[in-house]
């Protein structure tokens, strides 16, 4: 009888042990809502519209902050988190915007599927509505992400800035499995939205000694059109559209306007500029006998990867009450 019961006990070990591999080992996948909270994604999609109608800034707002989320800790809604020297109190979260859309999301949802959606999928989703919000295609969205429990203000040193070179750039995305065809796909996330004066107002005045004293990457005719709105006696509170061709539409010019000197953030302006990343650009824009690439299609592929870095699933993370607080 004991060695009868010994292959039963050891058979049950194994099967606990595939089991806990099992659980530890999910990853994200489409439909995750599907039989727990079906309406999950609608939700998410009328909330965001509602809130578009009355304010159409939170579309790029919502878009950055799914950025800026998913580059410190993870993509785990930690920028989400109010408290004292949290992700969103660091400079480069300061301006951001749509909290209060992903808080409406929530509440809704909690009501429907209580402790079901994790914040991290509200804004994963509502970023992609965001960008079918203004004209951009959809793509479909892997859920079942766990919200992320650590959120510090000095982490935030992971997100690229306006000043930084394409291979500073492009390590930051190498970090985290990104390569230079995701950089430049997701920096075309710039097509829509503003940037505030005070992240370029440097390149229009004393940038060099020769010339007009602008960074010589920019268009010289388009020196004088930015000085006017970002004069140097303003407070660099003024707010300029970041693809100035199109800016509440989803589109490629955004490439374009780089392709002419009309890039607005240095970092920007950069890709066009850096030979690395020039060949990219100019596949958007079927430039120089290159066969032109889909940016709304590849924007979407690189969405997927990017809302995939480091998250949080099975029992790692928990599902937050509140998206502003850890339960």
């Amino acid at each position: 009888m004991k060695g009868a019961t010994k292959p039963i006990f050891l058979a049950m070990i194994l099967m606990f042990a595939m089991s806990a591999a099992l659980v530890q080992g999910q990853r994200t996948l489409v439909g995750f809502y599907a039989r727990t909270c079906p309406r999950a994604e609608s939700i998410v999609r009328s909330t965001v519209q509602s809130h578009f109608r009355s304010n159409p800034t939170i579309a790029p707002g919502l878009l950055r902050m799914h950025f800026h989320d998913c580059f410190v800790q993870g993509c785990d809604a930690s920028i989400l988190i109010d408290g004292p020297n949290t992700e969103k109190t660091a400079p480069p979260n300061r301006l951001l915007r749509g909290y209060q859309v992903i808080d409406d999301a929530k509440t809704q949802l909690e009501a429907a599927c209580p402790g079901v959606v994790s914040c991290a999928d509200i804004l994963a989703l509502a970023a992609r509505d965001s960008v079918v919000l203004t004209s951009g295609r959809s793509w479909k969205v892997p859920t079942g992400r766990r919200d992320g429990r650590v959120s510090l203000a000095s982490d935030t040193s992971n997100l690229p800035g306006f000043r930084e070179s394409i291979d500073s750039q492009k390590q930051k995305f190498a970090d985290f499995g990104l390569n230079t065809q995701d950089l430049v796909a997701l920096v075309g996330a710039h097509t829509i939205g503003t940037t505030s004066c005070q992240f370029f107002s440097y390149r229009l005045f004393n940038f060099t000694a020769i010339g007009n004293g602008a960074d010589p990457s920019i268009n010289p005719a388009f020196v004088s059109q930015l000085r006017t709105l970002c004069p140097p006696t303003s407070d660099d509170t003024g707010r300029v559209a970041l693809d100035t061709d199109s800016v509440d539409s989803f589109d490629a010019s955004f490439f374009e306007n780089l392709r002419k000197g009309r890039g607005i953030l240095e970092s920007d302006q950069m890709l066009w500029t850096d030979a690395s990343t020039r060949a990219i650009v100019q596949s958007y824009l079927g430039v120089g006998g290159l066969q032109s690439l889909k940016f709304n299609t590849e924007f979407g592929r690189s969405m997927v990867k990017m809302s995939n870095i480091q998250v949080k699933t099975g029992t790692n993370g928990e599902i937050r009450k509140i998206c502003s607080a850890i339960n």
